[in-house]
C-alpha cells in the first residue's frame, strides 16, 4: 500500500428535505449566486422554484445560467464565466447531476483565470482557485457533487477531456434521494453503471497489500448490484435511492482509491464515444469496461479471479482461472444488460467505422492507463472488442 493523504473539504447533508438548507448554506459564501441548471426538468418537477424561493428567503440575489447538457460544452463554460464575471458573482449553485456540476466547475476554475478555461484541461495549466460551489444533486451517477474532477466536451474538434485539481471539490453538497424519484429507468442505470466503473478503475491494480480497500471496493459493488435492479423497478423506493445515490457519492470521493493506483484507461476510451456519438457515459462505460476487461486480464489473473468470486459469487475453478474469469465478465454484461444497459456498440446503434480515428484521438497525449498501459493498438483491440 502506497502512501497517501486523504482530505475531502465537500459537506455533505445527506437525507429527504435537504435541498431546504440551500440558503443557509450558500448564504455563507456571499451574496449574489450564480443558478446553474440543465434542462427543463427542474422547472416542471417545482425544484427550481423551491431553491430559489430558499435563496431569497435566506437574501441571497440570483443569476441564472441553464442549458447545461449531457458531455458539458466549453461554449456554456465559456459563457458562464463571462457572466459570473459580469455579475460579480460570489458562489455557484449547480443544480443537476454530473454534467451540470462539472460544467460547474469548469466555471468556478475560469473566472479567476486570466487565460483561457480550455488551458486546465488541455493540461496547459494548473488551476490555484476557484469559486466557492454548492450542489443540489438531482442525478446520483459521476460522484461529482464531492470530487475533485470535471470533464468537458470542446466542440472544436470534439475533444472531450477531463482536469483534476483539488480546488474543485465542491463547498457543500445536498443529496436527498426523493429528488430522484422521477429519474427515468434508463438514466437511473446510466448512473449505476458509471459509479460502478468509478469503483472498477480504482479496483484494478497493480499496488499489492490493499486487502482492506478491496473489500471496500467489492462491498460498495455488490450493494449497487442489489439495489439498482430495486431502483430501476420501483422508481420511488427510498432504501433503493438512498443507496443509490450514498453509493455514487463514496464511489468518488477518494476514499476508494486511497493507498493504490487506479486505472482510468476506460474512461479515456469511453470519453472519445461520448464526445462523437453523444451516448450517454454510463452507457458508453457499459460497452467499454467488459470489453477493457477481456484484453487485459491476462496481465492479473489472480485479481480478475478475485473479482469474480467475491463480487458476482462465482464458483472459482482452480484448474481452470480462465473460465472463472470469463464467467465474471460474462455476470458484468448481464447484470448491466438486466438494467436496460447496452454492451456492444451495436445496442446502443452506433456504428464502427471510426475505430481507428477514436483510438488515434486517445492515445494522442500517450498511453492510456497504468493497470496495462494501452497504445493506440491496444486500445483499437478493445473497440473492435465493443462490436463482437
Amino acid at each position: 500500500m502506497r502512501n497517501f493523504t486523504f482530505s475531502n473539504t465537500t459537506k455533505i447533508i445527506f437525507g429527504r428535505g435537504a435541498e431546504e438548507k440551500v440558503g443557509r448554506e450558500a448564504a455563507q459564501y456571499g451574496r449574489k449566486v450564480l443558478l446553474h441548471y440543465g434542462g427543463g426538468h427542474i422547472v416542471r418537477s417545482g425544484l427550481k422554484a423551491r431553491v430559489e424561493a430558499a435563496l431569497r428567503e435566506a437574501g441571497l440575489e440570483i443569476v441564472e445560467l441553464g442549458g447545461a447538457q449531457p458531455n458539458p460544452r466549453l461554449s456554456l463554460v465559456r459563457e458562464g464565466i463571462e457572466l459570473a464575471r459580469r455579475e460579480k458573482v460570489d458562489l455557484i449553485l449547480a443544480v443537476g447531476g454530473g454534467s451540470v456540476i462539472d460544467s460547474a466547475k469548469a466555471i468556478g476554475i475560469g473566472v479567476p483565470y486570466a487565460g483561457d478555461v480550455w488551458d486546465f484541461f488541455a493540461g496547459k495549466a494548473q488551476a490555484e482557485e476557484m469559486l466557492p460551489l454548492g450542489v443540489i444533486l438531482t442525478i446520483p451517477a459521476a460522484g461529482s457533487e464531492s470530487s475533485n474532477s470535471s470533464v468537458i466536451t470542446n466542440e472544436d474538434g470534439w475533444l472531450k477531456r477531463g482536469y483534476t485539481g483539488e480546488v474543485m471539490r465542491p463547498a457543500f453538497a445536498l443529496l436527498n434521494p426523493e429528488l430522484t424519484y422521477s429519474l427515468p429507468p434508463y438514466q437511473t442505470a446510466c448512473g449505476v453503471a458509471d459509479m460502478m466503473a468509478h469503483i472498477m478503475e480504482r479496483y484494478f491494480t497493480n499496488e499489492p497489500d490493499v486487502l482492506f480497500s478491496d473489500h471496500l471496493c467489492e462491498a460498495a459493488l455488490r450493494g449497487i448490484i442489489q439495489y439498482a435492479p430495486i431502483a430501476v423497478r420501483e422508481p420511488e423506493n427510498y432504501a433503493a435511492r438512498s443507496n443509490i445515490m450514498w453509493a455514487g457519492t463514496i464511489a468518488h470521493n477518494d476514499l476508494l482509491g486511497m493507498g493504490r493506483i487506479g486505472d482510468w484507461a476506460s474512461h479515456n476510451i469511453e470519453h472519445e464515444l461520448s464526445a462523437l456519438y453523444d451516448i450517454a457515459h454510463g452507457a458508453g462505460l457499459a460497452i467499454v469496461f467488459p470489453a477493457w476487461m477481456k484484453y487485459v486480464y491476462k496481465h492479473n489473473p489472480e485479481r480478475f479471479v478475485q473479482f469474480a468470486v467475491r463480487v458476482f459469487q462465482v464458483e472459482q475453478d482452480f484448474f481452470n482461472p480462465e473460465r472463472t474469469i470469463l464467467e465474471g465478465i460474462r455476470r458484468l454484461e448481464e447484470f448491466f444488460r438486466s438494467i436496460g444497459l447496452p454492451v456492444r456498440l451495436k445496442d446502443a446503434d452506433l456504428p464502427a467505422d471510426r475505430l481507428e480515428e477514436m483510438a488515434a484521438k486517445a492515445t494522442a497525449d500517450g498511453p492510456l492507463g497504468s493497470f496495462v498501459p494501452l497504445g493506440k493498438d491496444d486500445v483499437l483491440a478493445i473497440y473492435k472488442l465493443c462490436n463482437s
